[in-house]
């Protein structure tokens, strides 16, 4: 198979090219990032592309949607699909969105923003743990993760090396810390550096519900 990526400079948000072999058929996965490099390998391997894949509806992800569609007459679909030389099952994987989707086909996993490397989606802690551990996880150990967001990674790595996977797995404590979120008091239960770096956390709230959230809503006392 063929893959090619192109990256969002501010958002980070990945898209991708999916293709079964130079001359064949192909599929474009999510949309938010620039699609020049994706429509030069087109033509490079000159393949043809059948459908859209998306793997949840959020701006960063869909941007180019339109262009894509008017430009190859393309199919959008959130589900299972065979195409060419190309088998992919489509997993929901909720939590970030209610709408999230990740695509697998032969050992790559498309995980849109509900699987990171060291990181998970930000949404409801028990929605993306059960997309996370339940869905995802059981995936082999070497199956690629293609995210939504900067770089690729592997079910295996995640499964020893993601700090969330890690405290669902019971292999790590709470980190414990004291915190405000959005102006409520709130406690730090696991810390990651997040896919851009700036951190994001698992913290429970003061009614006891917990949510995974990005640095920028929390302070730490």
């Amino acid at each position: 198979m063929i893959v090619e990526r192109s990256m969002h400079e501010s958002w980070l948000s990945n898209a991708f090219l999916l293709a079964d072999e130079p001359g064949g058929t192909a599929v474009f996965v999510d949309s938010g990032a620039p699609l020049e490099p994706l429509l030069a390998a087109v033509e490079r391997e000159r393949v043809t592309p059948t459908h859209l894949l998306i793997t949840h509806g959020h701006a960063d992800h869909v941007a180019g949607n339109d262009e894509l569609v008017e430009r190859f007459s393309l199919d959008v679909v959130t589900g299972p699909i065979v195409t060419g030389g190309l088998t992919i099952d489509a997993l929901a994987t909720p939590g970030h969105s209610d709408d999230g989707v990740s695509f697998v086909v032969g050992n790559l996993c498309f995980s849109g923003d509900t699987l990171f490397r060291d990181a998970v989606g930000g949404g409801p802690a028990d929605e993306l743990r059960r997309s996370v551990m339940d869905v995802l996880m059981v995936l082999p150990p070497d199956t690629r993760v293609l995210p939504g967001h900067t770089d690729e990674t592997t079910i295996g790595r995640e499964w020893e090396r993601n700090p969330f996977v890690r405290f669902w797995r019971g292999l790590d404590g709470e980190d414990g810390r004291a915190c405000t979120v959005s102006g409520g008091d709130a406690t730090i239960v696991v810390w990651s550096p997040d896919y851009d770096g700036k951190g994001k956390a698992l913290v429970r709230l003061a009614d006891g519900s917990e949510a995974i959230v990005g640095a920028s809503r929390i302070q730490i006392h």
